[in-house]
């Protein structure tokens, strides 16, 4: 009797975990099937980006792949290139990127700078322990020069966003939006610029936008690093006049992708300005290519989709634009 009564409870036991199991893996699937339902870690993250816009004083947005990014467009600098004013949404645009890691967070981020800001910014970083990754040109002929100083940090958030903070103070670049974000007019044919690429662009302040993020993950100390932090190819158009459209941006590339990607643009006449690196540890390697030209929309569009079809991207509707900066 007494091993019968044993039994019995073992079964019991059994049945009661079986059930609370599946009451867990019930519970789960419906947070993770609702993104309304709220999670402590989601609590977490919003804290964290909370934190983030209070010390730096600018609000960001979440970007594909649980990314906080703020725009810092440099709208206080007038540029121009062979008579051409360059919109500070289309060549112009500072951006930070934050990630949550397993020991905080990490920040990768673009800032254009002048020349006299330049060592200002970098001393900043260097004290708060932010390593600068690149700083390089990315346009020919602009007045006044420009430069891109390419960064990125590991640690705790609140020193990570007081040192952003310092840096950016030392250059003008605004910390408060001096104009509304709009979609605003884009004078030319965009569904025949979307046809050309095979996918829907995206309008931000009168500029076309769209991107192409590379197929394979690129792998930076371990971390996967999503598209909306800067690694996929961004192309930007801003209406000049007469159907025609100035264009930059850059392409992201592997060794063997560059020179083939560098015939066809120049084969229609895109002009290549810069080759570079933005970042240091990443696998695959990578290579940022540059290019401007200010010519018919349509037949830019045609170039650009042929430079497109050399590189590993995806092409089509597959993938959304990968948040490409306001």
């Amino acid at each position: 009797m007494f091993h019968k009564n044993k039994i019995i409870i073992g079964l019991f036991l059994v049945l009661v975990l079986i059930i609370i199991v599946n009451i867990t893996l019930n519970n789960n699937l419906r947070i993770n099937s609702n993104p309304k339902i709220t999670t402590m870690a989601n609590v977490s993250q919003q804290s964290n980006w909370q934190l983030i816009k209070e010390v730096i004083g600018k609000d960001g947005e979440i970007k594909t792949g649980n990314v906080y990014y703020i725009s810092l467009p440099r709208t206080d600098l007038k540029v121009e290139i062979n008579g051409i004013p360059l919109h500070s949404s289309f060549a112009l645009g500072s951006w930070l990127a934050f990630k949550e890691i397993n020991d905080g967070v990490m920040v990768m981020g673009d800032l254009v700078l002048t020349e006299e800001e330049v060592n200002l910014v970098m001393n900043e970083l260097i004290k708060g322990g932010i390593e600068v990754t690149a700083l390089h040109n990315h346009l020919l002929g602009e007045s006044p020069n420009i430069m891109y100083m390419h960064i990125q940090g590991h640690g705790e958030i609140v020193n990570l966003a007081k040192t952003l903070r310092a840096s950016l103070i030392k250059s003008n670049t605004p910390l408060k939006d001096s104009q509304a974000h709009s979609t605003g007019e884009f004078k030319l044919e965009k569904e025949q610029i979307d046809n050309i690429f095979g996918k829907k662009g995206t309008i931000s302040n009168g500029i076309y936008k769209i991107s192409f993020p590379r197929v394979e993950n690129i792998i930076d100390k371990g971390m996967i690093i999503p598209p909306s932090m800067g690694i996929a190819t961004a192309i930007n158009f801003q209406p000049t006049d007469k159907g025609k459209a100035a264009i930059t941006g850059d392409f992201v590339l592997t060794a063997k992708e560059v020179n083939s990607v560098i015939r066809t643009l120049r084969k229609h006449n895109i002009q290549v300005t810069a080759l570079h690196n933005h970042m240091l540890y990443e696998k695959p390697r990578l290579f940022f290519l540059h290019f401007w030209a200010n010519d018919n929309v349509i037949k830019l569009a045609k170039g650009l989709r042929e430079a497109i079809e050399n590189t590993n991207s995806i092409k089509g509707e597959e993938q959304k634009n990968a948040d490409l900066p306001r």
